[in-house]
């Protein structure tokens, strides 16, 4: 074989070893959506739906957070004293929270007239990103942009997020009293331990 012929499939196996690298990149850029379609339990896909509830006495201190919403307000737990708050860590582009924001709206629905208060603590993305999902979805309550992970640090010492997405209930002083880690699987299930931590004695 002539030399300029091996010199020339020696460059264009080249490129095409250079073309499955980088489709191979830009297949994996979302690696928490993929490893969660591939259903692998690696990083922060690593919960699995599983419920942790945890008795008044053992509930520690309440936790202390703030940030700006997508549309840049503040938004302070200091507010929230007195009423139940459920806390949901997202971001956009993760499945299994755009899978599971409906639910979240049907239990935001259900008990927000009792005074259930909902925040999202959004973990990547910009504030227009977050307005446009809120649309897409139809999510009507405020998201904090913590892209720095200031509200994420504040739960760090109590019931950590762990997954994302992961939502976290919030007793009347402020503390965390359920955690579900990884995506919600029935409206219900979220409705149920609102309204069993809201039933509780002050």
């Amino acid at each position: 074989m002539p030399v300029v012929t091996m010199r020339r499939m020696s460059a264009v196996s080249t490129v095409l070893a250079l073309l499955a690298t980088l489709t191979l990149t830009s297949c994996a850029s979302d690696p928490l959506a993929e490893q969660y379609r591939a259903g692998s339990g690696k990083n922060y896909i690593a919960g699995d739906g599983s419920i942790t509830e945890i008795v008044p006495e053992n509930r520690g201190e309440p936790v202390v957070f703030s940030g700006t919403d997508e549309a840049g307000n503040a938004v302070d737990s200091a507010n929230f004293v007195g009423n139940v708050t459920v806390v949901n860590f997202w971001y956009a582009g993760c499945a299994p929270c755009r899978a599971e924001a409906p639910l979240l709206m049907t239990a935001f629905e259900k008990t927000s007239p009792s005074g259930t208060v909902f925040v999202g603590v959004n973990v990547r993305d910009q504030a227009q990103t977050v307005a446009t999902f809120n649309t897409q979805f139809g999510v009507t309550y405020p998201s904090i942009i913590d892209t720095q992970g200031g509200a994420q640090l504040s739960f760090a010492t109590n019931v950590p997020p762990n997954a994302v997405p992961t939502t976290l209930v919030l007793d009347r002083q402020g503390r965390v009293a359920a955690r579900i880690l990884g995506a919600l699987s029935d409206a219900s299930i979220l409705s149920t331990l609102i309204n069993d931590i809201s039933a509780e004695a002050p």
